[in-house]
């Protein structure tokens, strides 16, 4: 096994809110290539974090194995941008087999081959697309979504819809109710099939 290290922000137990199914340990980790105006875990961005190992991390969380399995649950890598670290999840993988549901949040602004291993490794992805429209997203991350758009194909044909859950945000001040169901369209003509669509919670 290598020593990969992950940049641990946070450890996250016993949530039932979203991050995948049943009870997950949502685990944050530093780093992230956006710069996204209303940024919820601005943490991820400038916090110091603790380098750990896949063992490491794993002895952290195996504390909750009865629960994960119970519920059909398990753990959540979130950020940051969680896909910066798609090798270090195959290897988290590989401690926990497939006792554990390895869920991903992520924006997919991250190179092809990390969608590809994380193809691999990970039962559930959380797609935050912030919004389909070019001139939308460059405003609110400071980015081009090019390279997001490729890899939802890519991620749609390797693993399917029903691992995928879309998340299309109204973002206020950059985007409408409008935008938002062009961009449901969208992703559904893409062949997406579950979305969560909500408002993002502006931070001071």
């Amino acid at each position: 096994m290598s020593e990969a290290k992950y940049p641990l922000l946070a450890v996250s137990r016993l949530r039932m809110d979203g991050d995948g199914e049943g009870v997950t340990t949502l685990i944050a980790g530093k780093g992230c290539p956006l710069s996204c105006k209303y940024c919820i875990n601005k943490e991820a961005l400038t916090m110091h974090s603790m380098d750990v190992t896949a063992q490491e991390l794993f002895d952290r969380v195996k504390c909750d194995d009865l629960y994960f399995q119970a519920t059909g649950g398990g753990v959540t890598f979130g950020g940051g941008e969680s896909l910066l670290h798609a090798a270090f999840i195959r290897e988290f993988r590989t401690l926990c087999k497939h006792f554990w549901h390895i869920y991903a949040e992520t924006s997919l602004y991250v190179p092809e081959k990390n969608v590809r291993i994380a193809s691999e490794c990970v039962d559930g992805f959380i797609v935050d697309i912030k919004d389909m429209d070019p001139g939308i997203y460059k405003a609110y991350t400071g980015a081009d979504n090019a390279q997001v758009l490729e890899n939802l194909k890519l991620l749609l044909e390797l693993v399917g819809p029903e691992h995928i859950l879309v998340r299309a945000p109204l973002i206020a001040h950059f985007n409408t109710e409008e935008d938002q169901k062009k961009s449901v369209q969208l992703l559904t003509g893409m062949g997406f099939t579950r979305f969560d669509r909500f408002s993002y919670v502006i931070r001071d």
